[in-house]
């Protein structure tokens, strides 16, 4: 039965109870053992009786503080805990408001330990348009993103350079292009943790969003599990090779519920050192070698480079996001100091000796500005971005070339001349994406437009060897001007069954470019308008077994440099020119590829890239000179049978194996050899064998070995002999993962570099390059703050920027 009771009586009973219960409230703030804030930890005030009774709880906040409201007057038991670290238990009295202060959190290296040891093996998932390596939690997730890459299937490294298919690759983070140099982005990816790798897409065919431009993509797609907070590191490698060779770098993120901001920073001062054997053997036009030239050259190269990255990310709700990211390299008073001796032997016999000494000096700057919105629609899947990009590049270069001809029966002659050369570039671009699922059907529908102003000049000067006057060459100087204007509009659709899944695109590109070359009064101006279509077809006949064909139709446009008809001189006998006249050339894709349990992959490969646009050596038997141009070739193409194997041997061994037999052929004209036709072919080999070890129980110390093999290859118009390559890793991580060591040596059995050479018709020449590859190389670095944080960085799209 339900009872009544009046209201003055509910209230006497109410303020009764308030007077026998007063309530306060508890707070105080939680660190770690470095005194840095602990975000989401829990918080609970248990019964003092049981100590399982909870009676209140909250979470700590970004900076780490709590507080509890109307708490009884009673005891409880404070308990606090966030993972990877030791529960906090203590017995508190409530009598009033308690301030409990800071509250530190040890680290738990038992939880430290089970989590290293029970890491899983990666995995590979074949999609209609790429190859997912799954690596997030995984025996791979220790190192840094460059490790990752290297052992990423289907990929190979050349020299400091990643490949896919024999050819070069672009890098993306979560979709973003990375708008860096091949050695800034080693640099960047070295000091991010591959802890923050959810997988690698590797994109052999990219779809009709991405830019015609370009070859195989490799998608860096961070994990989504960031806790908010703070935290950093600084780092530092030093490099012993011929010289010593420093590198300094600190990095910090900081996010909260709405904004991530990410900045880094390196300095890298070197001394590099490059030594070169190399021939001519000048012919008459019987073919007969009527001189022979014998050169030693050796480089010493100082710079001491800046570079410096702020990206940040801003979410206003839910559904609307902003993007901002800069990139900002400055390398000032790059010097180049080049002495080249050469032996000319006719008839078997020394008769003059050629003494070049080369100095060179330059500076560089580069700046990229990004700005992206993106909208995020209730619809899932669908959403709408628009992009910005800015770059501004600038390259001062001062060249002074000194050589003495020394013939051993007469007087010596003095040569002296020096260039003054200047680049500046302006790239803006625009794009805007949408999409949408469609029912069943993903469709994606987009536009970009690219503006590119580029001007360039060589100011060229003979000087009196007497009186060390300075006379200007018309001749040999020139200023160049160069418009690129290029629009773009894409769609695609994607379609998914039970078996099959089939995906299709087309983008269109019309490019208006201009060039103008005023000494040799010289305009050259194209436009034209391509369509760029792709297509990805997969069947799955089961779990174990699965067939994917992919085309693409791609461009590939001359790089700005190539543009360019100045000369850079390495004597006054060899030189480096640009070509204004280079035409950009389209490229053809077909793959077959057959995945065995998403572990064993084989690839049937054919490229055909048409008069791509390449540098050649032609030496003139005349005038007793060797150049590299740039020309189109008459036609290029690249063949062949890969096959990749990826496993974890045992919990602490994971191995990979990759396999590649391939043809590549190119013709070009002979511009030294009549203009006639000539054609190089090779049949040609890459293996590499990659192994990391986890040595210790507890994960912290890793090893790793790579070796690899290449029988030949194509370089332009030279032939690279077989090298080897066999490099050695180890990495400790000290104090629960706050600190890292690493020894690295590279090219241990010293048989990386080897001979190119070059011999048709009346050419035969050849180079033996030794640069720096065998080192050995030390790296620490220390994290603080919260440094158990994932990072999410990112850099936005601008293709324009890869032909700087």
């Amino acid at each position: 039965m339900i009872k009544y009771y009046s209201p003055p009586l509910c209230l006497l009973l109410f303020l009764c109870s308030f007077s026998g219960f007063s309530q306060h409230s508890v707070e105080g703030r939680v660190l770690d053992p470095s005194w840095q804030p602990i975000a989401f930890a829990n918080v609970i005030l248990l019964d003092a009786q049981d100590s399982t009774s909870v009676y209140k709880g909250a979470v700590s906040s970004e900076n780490g503080e709590f507080v509890l409201n109307a708490v009884e007057e009673n005891d409880y038991l404070l308990k606090i805990s966030f993972v990877g670290f030791q529960d906090l238990l203590r017995k508190i009295e409530v009598s009033k408001k308690l301030n409990l202060g800071d509250l530190v959190l040890q680290n738990d290296t038992a939880t430290l330990n089970e989590v290293s040891i029970n890491y899983k093996n990666p995995s590979v998932k074949r999609e209609v348009d790429r190859l997912v390596f799954n690596v997030e939690n995984t025996t791979l997730s220790t190192g840094n993103s460059w490790d990752i890459l290297k052992k990423t299937p289907g990929v190979i490294l050349s020299g400091n350079s990643l490949m896919v298919r024999n050819q070069g690759v672009q890098v993306y983070i979560n979709d973003r292009k990375v708008q860096l140099s091949a050695s800034e982005l080693q640099t960047l990816l070295e000091n991010y943790s591959a802890e923050n790798i959810k997988s690698i897409e590797v994109i052999t065919t990219p779809p009709a969003r991405y830019d015609a431009e370009g070859g195989a993509i490799l998608n860096i797609v961070t994990t989504k599990g960031i806790a908010p907070g703070y935290k950093g590191n600084i780092n530092g490698a030093w490099t012993q090779a011929v010289f010593p060779k420093y590198q300094l770098g600190t990095s910090h993120y900081y996010k909260t519920k709405k904004l991530n901001l990410f900045t880094n920073y390196n300095y890298s001062p070197r001394k590099e050192f490059k030594e070169d054997d190399s021939y001519i053997n000048f012919m008459d036009g019987n073919g007969d070698i009527t001189t022979r030239w014998e050169t030693d050259f050796e480089r010493i190269t100082r710079s001491n480079a800046h570079s410096a990255n702020v990206l940040l990310d801003y979410n206003f709700d839910d559904n609307n996001i902003l993007n901002f990211s800069s990139n900002f390299t400055i390398s000032p008073n790059k010097t180049f100091d080049n002495d080249v001796f050469t032996r000319v032997i006719n008839g078997g016999v020394e008769s003059a000796n050629l003494i070049t000494d080369s100095e060179l000096e330059e500076d560089l700057s580069n700046v990229a500005l990004d700005l992206e919105y993106k909208h995020l629609f209730n619809k899932p899947g669908a959403q709408i971005s628009a992009r910005g990009h800015y770059t501004r590049f600038d390259q001062d270069r001062g060249q002074l070339v000194a050589t003495t001809i020394d013939e051993l029966t007469l007087p010596d002659q003095e040569r002296l001349f020096s260039t003054d050369a200047r680049q500046g570039i302006d790239i803006y671009t625009g794009q805007i994406d949408y999409m949408t699922p469609l029912g069943s059907t993903s469709f994606e529908l987009g536009a970009k437009a690219s503006f590119i102003d580029s001007e360039s000049g060589i100011d060229y000067y003979q000087i009196d060897t007497a009186t060390g006057e300075r006379s200007y060459d018309q001749q040999q100087s020139d200023n160049f001007l160069y418009d690129e204007t290029i629009y773009a509009a894409y769609f695609s659709l994607a379609k998914d069954w039970e078996k099959w899944s089939v995906k299709g695109g087309l983008r269109g590109e019309y490019t208006d470019r201009w060039g103008d070359s005023r000494s040799l009064q010289q305009i050259d101006s194209r436009n034209y308008f391509e369509l760029f279509p792709t297509f990805y077809l997969l069947h799955s006949f089961n779990d174990n077994h699965s067939l994917t064909f992919d085309y693409s139709r791609r461009i590939q446009r001359p790089r700005y440099e190539s543009l360019n008809p100045f000369r850079y001189y390495l004597t006054e006998f060899d030189f480096n020119a640009g070509n204004p006249a280079l035409r950009a050339a389209i490229a053809n894709s077909y793959s077959l590829s057959y995945a065995l349990k998403n572990e064993y992959f084989i690839d049937l490969f054919y490229t055909d890239s048409g008069n791509t646009p390449q540098s050649l050596s032609f030496q003139d038997n005349e005038a007793r000179i060797i150049r590299r141009a740039y020309v189109n070739l008459e036609e290029s193409t690249t063949y062949g049978i890969q096959f990749s194997h990826g496993r974890s041997l045992f919990s602490w061994w994971y191995s990979y194996l990759y396999l590649n037999a391939f043809n590549e052929k190119r013709s070009f004209i002979a511009l030294e050899s009549g203009d006639v036709p000539v054609t190089l072919e090779i049949d040609g080999f890459y293996g590499s064998f990659y192994n990391n070890f986890t040595i210790s129980k507890d994960g912290t110390f890793t090893g790793e070995t790579s070796l690899t093999y290449v029988s030949n290859f194509l370089s332009g118009s030279y032939i690279m002999d077989p090298f080897t390559t066999l490099s050695i890793g180890l990495r400790k991580t000290l104090w629960n993962n706050r600190a890292e060591v690493s020894l690295n040596v590279e090219d241990v059995l010293n048989e990386t570099n080897t001979w190119l050479r070059s011999n048709y018709l009346n050419q035969d020449n050849g180079y033996f390059a030794r640069p720096e590859t065998r080192y050995v190389r030390v790296g620490f670095k220390y994290n603080f703050g919260n440094f158990r944080l994932s990072d999410n960085q990112r850099s936005i799209e601008a293709a324009e920027r890869e032909r700087l």
